[in-house]
C-alpha cells in the first residue's frame, strides 16, 4: 500500500509542475486574493516565534521516547489501531514542513489584520502540535481549538505548548468521529475563521469533516486542507469540495489546498507552487 501511495504522490507531484504556475500572483483576478497570494508565498519577513517553534520541532526529532499511538485512519490502516512509536519517528513522519508552518502562520496574521478582531481557529489533527503552534503564535489573543484522537501525542503537544508559553489553545482530546460532533462549544458557537483539516486521510471523513465545519463558515472564512494529493481518494474529496456551491475561489498549492466563501470572488480554480 506504501508502495503504490508513494508512486502516486510522485505522479501527482509531476502533474502539478506541469499544470500550475508561479507568477508572483499575476492572473488571480481579485486584488485581496492577489495581495494574499504575494504575501503567504512570498514574503521573506521572518519572525522571532519560528525560531522557537522549529527549535522545539528539533527536540522532539532527537527524541527517543517511546509512546503508544492510536492511529483512527490515514487512509490505509485499521482505524483505531495502537501501537508503539518513537516520539523522533511520529516527528519525522508526521510533522507538516516549515514551510507550510510560516504560510500558515501569515495566513492566521493577514486574516486577523484584515478582520480588526481576534479569530477563531479550529484544527483537525494535533498531531505533535507544531502546527498547532504555528496557527496559536500568529496572535496570541486567537482562540484555537484542536482535536486529537492518540492521549499520548497529545500529552506531547501539550508539554510542546507550555515551552512555547502558547495558551491559547484549547485540545479536545478523542476520535474526532466522535468529538468533534459532540464538543459543539468548540466550534459551533461562533464563525469559524480559520479551519485547518488534517485528520482522517479518507474521502469520506474528509467531506464530512469539511460539511460540519462549512455550516460556521463566514463570507470571510477560509480553511486549509492539507495532504490533498496525499491519495487518490483525499485528491477525490478535494475535487468534491472544490465543485461545493457555497465555494467561489479554491488554490491548490500541492501540500495543502485552500478554500474562499466570498461571493465576490470569481469561480476558478488556481494551481499554484510554492
Amino acid at each position: 500500500m506504501n508502495v503504490q501511495r508513494n508512486i502516486y504522490q510522485i505522479g501527482a507531484y509531476l502533474k502539478h509542475l506541469f499544470t500550475s504556475w508561479n507568477t508572483g500572483g499575476e492572473g488571480i483576478h481579485s486584488p485581496y486574493l492577489f495581495y494574499l497570494v504575494r504575501m503567504l508565498v512570498y514574503d521573506d519577513n521572518r519572525y522571532y516565534s519560528w525560531r522557537e517553534i522549529e527549535e522545539a520541532r528539533r527536540n522532539l526529532l532527537r527524541s527517543d521516547e517511546t509512546i503508544e499511538v492510536i492511529d483512527f485512519g490515514t487512509g490505509g490502516k485499521q482505524s483505531g489501531g495502537k501501537d508503539l512509536r518513537r516520539v523522533r519517528d511520529i516527528a519525522r513522519n508526521s510533522l507538516e514542513q516549515a514551510r507550510v508552518g510560516e504560510i500558515l502562520f501569515r495566513l492566521v496574521n493577514y486574516l486577523g489584520h484584515v478582520q480588526q478582531r481576534p479569530l477563531r481557529v479550529v484544527e483537525l489533527g494535533t498531531s505533535l502540535g507544531i502546527t498547532t503552534a504555528y496557527l496559536a503564535k500568529a496572535d496570541s489573543r486567537n482562540h484555537v481549538t484542536t482535536f486529537e484522537g492518540s492521549p499520548e501525542i497529545a500529552r506531547i503537544a501539550r508539554q510542546v505548548w507550555q515551552k512555547l508559553h502558547i495558551d491559547n489553545v484549547q485540545q479536545v482530546l478523542g476520535n474526532i468521529d466522535d468529538t468533534l460532533y459532540k464538543v459543539r462549544d468548540a466550534c459551533a458557537r461562533n464563525t469559524i475563521d480559520i479551519a485547518y483539516i488534517d485528520a482522517n486521510h479518507t474521502c469520506e471523513a474528509t467531506l464530512r469533516y469539511y460539511d460540519y465545519l462549512s455550516e460556521q463558515a463566514g463570507e470571510c472564512s477560509i480553511f486549509v486542507l492539507d495532504d490533498i494529493h496525499y491519495s487518490p481518494e483525499m485528491a477525490q474529496a478535494w475535487r468534491k469540495i472544490c465543485a461545493k456551491p457555497e465555494v467561489t475561489t479554491t488554490m491548490d498549492f500541492y501540500h495543502f489546498g485552500l478554500v474562499f466563501f466570498d461571493k465576490h470572488y470569481l469561480r476558478r480554480n488556481y494551481k499554484l507552487r510554492l
